[in-house]
């Protein structure tokens, strides 16, 4: 980890911590390229009523959204706490170059009480021909 590495993950850090005291929850994120700032998210989830309001989801969207695939790829995400399954495939989509981030998610397991969300079971796959059908040649055209 470079220097700004640890300056900017601290920064992410200080977000989560406006966020907690302003009633949200504590995460907190931010895009950087060039070593200069583009964005900043803290969690909203509450205050929008939103389960997916997470900061690094909401960044991923911003950068989908104003910038090219070749300046995403050049970015940073700054992010307090390791993104969830849902911010990492909003990440991935959005094709941004690297993600730093400060408390594991097995660090942030330690930290809540236990029981937590249960597991909404999966099943599938199924109707597989009518599935194939309806995606086949979507991503190569």
């Amino acid at each position: 980890m470079t220097p700004d590495d640890e300056r900017f993950l601290r920064r992410a850090i200080a977000i989560a911590v406006e966020a907690r005291a302003a009633g949200e929850a504590p995460f907190g994120s931010l895009l950087v390229a060039g070593g200069r700032v583009l964005a900043e998210e803290h969690n909203t989830v509450l205050s929008d009523d939103d389960i997916s309001a997470h900061p690094e989801l909401k960044l991923a969207r911003w950068a989908a959204r104003h910038l090219t695939a070749e300046d995403a790829a050049a970015t940073t995400m700054y992010t307090s706490c390791q993104p969830c399954g849902m911010c990492t495939g909003g990440i991935d989509r959005s094709g941004l170059g690297r993600v730093v981030y400060a408390l594991s998610a097995g660090q942030l397991d330690a930290l809540k009480p236990a029981g937590g969300s249960p597991r909404v079971p999966q099943e599938g796959p199924a109707l597989l021909d009518a599935a194939r059908a309806a995606v086949e040649g979507y991503y190569t055209a």
